[in-house]
């Protein structure tokens, strides 16, 4: 199955090099997506229709990434024989059948089949829709190797359907970020959407923990930057939210 929007046509100075790898984190035990996740991964659920999985792999092809690894663990099966109808991008399975690895310990024992520096990470339980530009293709344009370890994808607070927090971040006007201080509102959501350099991954090794890890080493560096969506974006976390998405969707 080959499913994807052509990608949006692009200022000349959009045109930056895709990175040709990403990573989709699907292997996650979707908890609060229950009962949908009883029989399911959260992955494969669908929202109008195409599954939260087919929507981020479908990105990844309309920016011209070649290839992309999924993580599996819950119903590693049906994720498996899933991602086995699609032809864009080439799919390679990272198993983490024998122990759930959290986002951090996945994307680093998948390190090895990402060929590409930096590469593209998203998490599945994010849905989000491109504004005049290719979001991912931004996010190329916006990296810079001599100043950056990480770029996350932004959401201002205020649009960012589905989610319920106090935001994640302030920004400053070069893009560098640091974390929403306790008891305060931050301005900025992240949207489970990246650019991550591999050298952020040196001396870790492939064992449970989270990419919040990597971000606050990042940010003591002065290497921790974001970009704004121009576009929508939700936060598909429970039943209700899919319903809440569909309507929000079919409203444009």
């Amino acid at each position: 199955m080959t499913r994807f929007a052509a990608p949006l046509a692009l200022r000349p100075e959009l045109a930056a090099d895709v990175p040709q790898a990403g990573m989709v984190l699907a292997a996650g035990l979707g908890k609060r997506m229950r009962p949908l996740t009883a029989t399911r991964p959260k992955p494969l659920v669908a929202v109008a229709g195409i599954t939260l999985l087919d929507r981020a792999l479908d990105h990844l092809a309309a920016a011209g990434v070649a290839r992309a690894v999924v993580n599996v663990h819950y119903f590693a099966e049906q994720v498996e024989a899933h991602l086995a109808t699609r032809t864009a991008p080439k799919v390679v399975v990272s198993d983490e059948r024998a122990e759930l690895l959290e986002t951090g310990g996945g994307v680093a024992k998948a390190l090895p089949l990402l060929d590409a520096d930096p590469f593209y990470v998203i998490n599945s339980d994010n849905l989000w829709v491109d504004g005049s530009i290719d979001t991912l293709r931004l996010l190329a344009q916006r990296w810079d190797a001599d100043t950056m370890d990480a770029l996350l994808l932004m959401v201002p607070l205020a649009r960012a359907s589905g989610y319920d927090g106090r935001g994640d971040f302030t920004m400053n006007p070069v893009g560098q970020l640091r974390r929403r201080v306790e008891g305060r509102v931050a301005p900025y959501v992240f949207s489970g959407v990246q650019l991550l350099a591999k050298r952020l991954f040196d001396g870790e090794a492939a064992t449970a923990f989270s990419l919040n890890r990597l971000y606050d080493k990042a940010l003591a560096q002065g290497r921790l930057f974001g970009v704004v969506h121009g576009g929508l974006w939700f936060h598909v976390g429970t039943p209700a939210a899919v319903g809440a998405t569909e309507t929000l969707l079919a409203a444009g």
